[in-house]
């Protein structure tokens, strides 16, 4: 089991790739490659990867790349000795802030059809079911749910992440 108590979120480097791949291991059958992670972080001028660690050690990790208004989450997990520990919340609200900040006007994901989880989070945070990839997962062809947000510089959606940030600092 891994605590959280001092959790901090800050933007990935490449130092943080060898705690980021061991977050990778124990959440997937596939895990992204450090290489993978390298480019990002080194070529892509789309990307944004955040941590969040719980002391020196890293406990879970988000990504988007910004196409054109659109933010796509492209990975998120948290080690699951970490989870159910609102490690996930405090990264999806960072990663709402850095869309936010680079001017998307929505976000957008896949997430495992199983994953009911993640999912039961994702829609806590306003996101919605909009269709389906199909066989999308390679390890096992599992389909994908897409998901989006609504417009997020409308009030609805401001007023909903402000709540949720009052509730996750309420909890600390």
């Amino acid at each position: 089991m891994v605590s959280v108590a001092p959790l901090v979120i800050s933007a990935m480097t490449l130092d943080d790739i060898a705690g980021v791949q061991e977050v990778e291991r124990a959440s997937f059958p596939i895990p992204w490659p450090a290489n993978a992670f390298r480019h990002e972080l080194t070529q892509n001028k789309n990307a944004r990867y955040i941590v969040a660690r719980d002391g020196e050690r890293i406990v879970g990790y988000g990504g988007l790349w910004l196409m054109v208004d659109e933010a796509h989450v492209t990975t998120f997990a948290v080690h699951p000795g970490a989870r159910r520990r609102r490690v996930g919340e405090r990264l999806l609200q960072r990663l709402f802030e850095i869309a936010t900040d680079i001017g998307a006007e929505w976000l957008t994901l896949e997430v495992r059809a199983s994953n009911l989880a993640a999912q039961k989070l994702y829609e806590k945070y306003g996101f919605r079911r909009a269709g389906v990839r199909r066989r999308y997962y390679s390890d096992n062809n599992e389909d994908a749910l897409i998901m989006w947000t609504e417009r997020i510089k409308d009030r609805t959606v401001k007023d909903r992440l402000e709540k949720l940030r009052e509730d996750l600092e309420g909890q600390r």
